[in-house]
């Protein structure tokens, strides 16, 4: 199951933002494990004592584990660079894979000749079914201009960035979009906030907003059609990430329910390209 960017479950007096519900809820659960021990017998209760020391030791050796596991990725994530940035040229073109010569292609003699691998991003992220479901068809032909998608790890505050690089195209005037993730606890992890990018939609090419045009009623003065603007499904709304509110803003139960899950929802779009798309394109 993907990991869980807020608590499973918050009180119905919790009314301030998922931030501070977090640390509510610990300070909950640790009042709640000090009434638990109190209910126990004395022998019992120093058993349970000496099982929490163990249980200390254990998280010592697993604080160096997650210190060395990230010394350990951080190590390898160079010696993928260069794979990506072999894997970038061919994708685009920019160097020829080896074995492939003028002659060995099929091309007619009117066929222009294809470079690289057309459609090559879009169709790594179609084929894995989370991405899949977040890609709508009109999203398509804007998708064709991915030339690279990368992702680095951040350190202050701690948390990731992934960056989705395009050829220039007649939908967005941005070459580069962007979403950052904030972790509280990269380890557990439990998400802070994501931040994305604006993008500067060209008129009219919008494609997580579209335009309805309805007929004027019957006996309406006005003869011209109505014209308003809805939001819709497209992958681009992944560059406007749900939002917590200001520490100053209440939320209901159900409100914030409603936020952890599209929270969820997001970060497991993120880590997906981050952990199966990225490193993993051409399978």
């Amino acid at each position: 199951a993907p990991p869980s960017p807020t608590p499973q479950e918050l009180s119905a007096e919790d009314k301030a933002n998922l931030v501070e519900s977090i640390k509510n809820t610990l300070q909950g659960l640790a009042a709640r494990h000090t009434d638990v021990l109190e209910s126990l017998e004395p022998k019992v209760r120093k058993r349970v004592e000496a099982l929490r020391e163990i249980q200390s030791q254990h998280d010592e050796f697993e604080a160096k584990f997650f210190e060395e596991r990230a010394a350990l990725e951080a190590k390898y994530q160079k010696m993928y660079e260069p794979l990506y940035s072999k894997r970038h040229d061919v994708v685009n073109g920019v160097v020829e894979a080896e074995g492939v010569t003028k002659d060995s292609g099929e091309a007619a003699p009117d066929e222009k000749e294809e470079k690289g691998v057309p459609d090559f991003w879009l169709n790594a992220m179609k084929n894995h079914e989370i991405l899949a479901e977040e890609i709508q068809e009109r999203d398509e032909e804007a998708l064709k201009y991915l030339k690279d998608i990368k992702w680095y790890r951040i350190t202050e505050p701690k948390g990731f960035k992934l960056e989705f690089h395009f050829n220039t195209n007649p939908f967005f005037k941005n070459e580069v979009l962007s979403k950052t993730y904030h972790m509280i606890d990269e380890d557990e992890p439990i998400l802070e906030k994501a931040i994305g990018t604006e993008i500067e939609w060209y008129p009219g090419k919008s494609l997580t907003q579209k335009v309805l045009k309805k007929k004027p009623k019957k006996g309406s003065k006005n003869t011209k059609p109505i014209t308003k603007i809805e939001n819709c499904e497209s992958f681009f709304n992944f560059f406007s990430p749900p939002q917590v509110p200001d520490d100053d803003e209440e939320i209901d139960e159900d409100t914030a329910e409603q936020l952890q899950n599209q929270m969820e929802q997001d970060y497991d779009i993120g880590s997906t390209i981050r952990d199966k798309i990225i490193p993993h394109a051409v399978s």
